[in-house]
């Protein structure tokens, strides 16, 4: 299946140096796709000949004029730098001549962008921000919202499962699994809008429009138990806030150790093989790629500081979501799960209105009362 990425190339960190060799590497892996390369021709002059990219017949440059860097407002980005790289990569998107857009760039300057430019789909109320955490079944934790909604209703973790469903089965995870991220198993646990959003969830669950597990708490985003894990923004971005630390901390003090004597150096050759085998498993790099979903358009977010391999990992995120179309499987199941709720409201608004009438026609009893 083939695929058209429009890249911001002057996003992140790093820019061209990083953004562009990633490209190659995408290019390489799938034969048939192409790149809408998006960016100032100055800057990328040097890597697209590095690279081989100049000529190359499945690569189109894309000219920008100004760069959304990573200090910049959302009201610059917005309303000032109307030909960033960002800007121009998300329209070619909107006017369907890239599938999607991958950005390392100001994550609060491109949700803003990505929504003014390409808007929310029906029957969306709020897009949320999505990506794979390891797990130890080693096939990665699809988590939502990371960050995008701080307060949310249970409606919006319906639809956060209803998105979340799509991109992991694109992603290589046929009927996921769902949680909903709570601080027990057990159904009555929760405030009342994590109830809600339980029972909301069960009953999707029971129409098939997604497979709801149940509650899950927070180890269970890292045993694997569900393939996907929904809540709100605030919760969501604290749990990955607090797993990145955890991960640094855990890296530096086995580090620390292993340098602390001679004899520790000295083990430390001994076992790297499994040191090395170990940081593969739990590399940041190999979940690089943040989906921003529910718009009419697919954009992808990666770390600022990536590197151009961990680049490629967003890339290919991009990739499969837009050869899978999560966003059209999102609009149809949103837009069946509409249909459904409209049906059951007409339902029990019929029933009510042929309990009304039955009560009009039928007569009011005559009450008796004998006097001794």
């Amino acid at each position: 299946m083939t695929a058209s990425l429009a890249v911001d190339v002057m996003g992140g960190d790093h820019g061209p140096s990083v953004t562009l060799p990633a490209c190659r590497a995408l290019l390489d892996a799938h034969p048939q796709s192409r790149v809408l390369l998006v960016g100032q021709l100055e800057s990328m002059q040097v890597h697209l000949h590095q690279h081989g990219l100049v000529d190359h017949p499945r690569v189109q440059v894309v000219p920008a004029t100004e760069m959304v860097t990573m200090d910049d407002s959302v009201e610059v980005a917005l309303r000032r730098k109307k030909d960033s790289s960002m800007r121009r990569a998300l329209e070619l998107v909107k006017v369907g001549s890239a599938d999607a857009c991958v950005s390392s760039g100001n994550t609060g300057a491109l949700m803003a962008v990505a929504r003014y430019v390409l808007k929310t789909l029906p029957g969306i109320d709020r897009p949320a921000i999505a990506t794979y955490l390891p797990n130890a079944r080693g096939t990665g934790t699809l988590m939502l919202d990371l960050g995008a909604n701080v307060d949310c209703g249970a409606e919006h973790l319906l639809q956060f499962a209803v998105m979340g469903t799509a991109f992991a089965s694109a992603g290589g995870h046929p009927n996921p699994r769902v949680g909903l991220l709570n601080i027990g198993e057990e159904v009555i646990k929760g405030n009342e809008m994590i109830k809600q959003a339980g029972e909301l969830l069960r009953r999707a669950h029971a129409e098939g429009r997604l497979n709801f597990f149940g509650n899950v708490e927070g180890n269970d985003i890292f045993k694997g138990t569900t393939d996907i894990v929904i809540c709100d923004g605030f919760v969501g971005n604290v749990a990955l806030k607090a797993s990145e630390g955890l991960a640094q901390m855990l890296t530096g003090m086995i580090r620390e150790e292993f340098t602390r004597t001679p004899l520790a150096k000295l083990l430390a050759f001994a076992a790297m093989p499994v040191l090395k085998r170990f940081r593969k498993r739990v590399d940041p790099r190999r979940y690089n790629g943040a989906a921003l979903l529910g718009l009419r358009g697919l954009v992808v977010k990666s770390h600022g500081s990536a590197d151009a391999f961990s680049f490629q990992q967003a890339l290919e995120r991009a990739h499969e979501a837009a050869v899978g179309r999560v966003v059209q499987e999102i609009e149809q199941v949103v837009a069946m799960l509409h249909m459904q709720a409209t049906a059951s409201d007409q339902s029990i608004a019929a029933s009510s209105a042929d309990e009304a009438a039955l009560a009009a026609r039928t007569p009011t009893p005559q009450i008796i009362v004998s006097g001794h």
